[in-house]
């Protein structure tokens, strides 16, 4: 500095402003510090700000939240789910608000611990897809047009040409519908179902990681930190990674609500959870004998909270998407 003024600064004090940069107002106090200072540092903090959302993302938000109230807070505040409250098929009332089924048990407390159950599968089934499938599509991505690219890819699309229901049908055969020993580990019926959804997820989460990591690895920064000798480990999880994981968790997000909905199928054929553990699909399955008798409430709750909450995930992850689809 020159005769203690800020760089940047004329001697006689008024700024100096450069031709190719325009000249923005800076919302900090100027200060002056003196000339042994060994930096200086005016930083303007800026307030985040939240994203906008639509009328759907607002119905989507809203959705979503309720269903994991339910969920969640349900259990908290009714009344016994395995234990008779009632008369056999009472309809909803100020005492029962979703009525009671064919043994006087309140389908509200049904539907938030079948709700609870279907959510943690679910939440589990993508969290342990993507655990699996990023590592594989980034690595894929990353060596595209390789030997390794085309192994990874060909197994995953011999996994993908397997339906979800022959799978189930496959580890039904196997090991049962029940809880499965397997030494120092016993898996329960909802463990089975969330291995097999992440199982059937693996392929379309690895392909929506590779494609991004295709696009990322010809951006500029890419080849110059290869050039200046960068590992590709460090290449890879220190600067592909970050960049290619928000539309790949947009995706896993809206893949929650076809794991809810997969998860409800699988019980509701005798393929997942089991009675009397409830779940929404099992509860839909114990309804079809009572729609014969007009217990109509038995099938419309808990498939109207199935119906609700895809409708709210993909509301919202759509509006997520947009907002991120603006800056990347």
């Amino acid at each position: 500095m020159d005769g203690g003024h800020l760089p940047g600064h004329h001697a006689r004090g008024r700024p100096l402003v450069l031709r190719d940069q325009p000249a923005y107002p800076c919302p900090v106090r100027r200060r002056w510090f003196p000339v042994s200072a060994p930096a200086l540092t005016v930083s303007a903090r800026r307030r985040p700000r939240l994203p906008r959302l639509s009328a759907l993302g607002w119905i989507g938000l809203v959705l979503v939240l309720a269903f994991c109230a339910l969920a969640l807070l349900g259990p908290l505040f009714s009344l016994p789910p395995d234990e008779r409250t009632g008369g056999a098929l009472e309809a909803p009332s100020a005492a029962h608000w979703f009525g009671t089924d064919d043994l006087g048990r309140d389908l509200f407390a049904r539907t938030a611990v079948g709700a609870r159950l279907s959510l943690l599968v679910a939440l589990g089934s993508v969290v342990a897809g993507l655990v699996v499938a990023v590592p594989i599509g980034l690595l894929a991505g990353y060596l595209g047009g390789t030997w390794v690219d085309d192994v990874l890819m060909r197994v995953m699309e011999a996994l993908q040409a397997l339906p979800i229901f022959v799978l189930a049908l496959f580890v039904v055969g196997m090991i049962g519908t029940g809880p499965t020993d397997l030494g120092p580990v016993t898996l329960s019926a909802g463990v089975k179902v969330i291995l097999l959804l992440a199982l059937s997820f693996l392929p379309f989460f690895a392909r929506v990681t590779r494609a991004a990591t295709l696009v990322e690895v010809q951006e500029e920064y890419v080849a110059a930190l290869r050039v200046v000798g960068v590992s590709r480990r460090r290449i890879m999880l220190g600067e592909l990674l970050p960049n290619v994981l928000p539309p790949v968790l947009v995706q896993g997000f809206l893949w929650v609500g076809v794991a809810v909905f997969a998860e409800s199928a699988l019980s509701f054929l005798g393929l997942g959870v089991q009675p009397p553990q409830a779940s929404l699909g099992n509860l839909l399955s114990d309804a079809t004998s009572a729609l014969m008798i007009g217990g109509w409430w038995l099938s419309v709750v808990p498939g109207l909270a199935i119906l609700l909450v895809t409708i709210g995930i993909n509301l919202l992850g759509d509006e997520v998407d947009r907002h991120l689809g603006g800056r990347h």
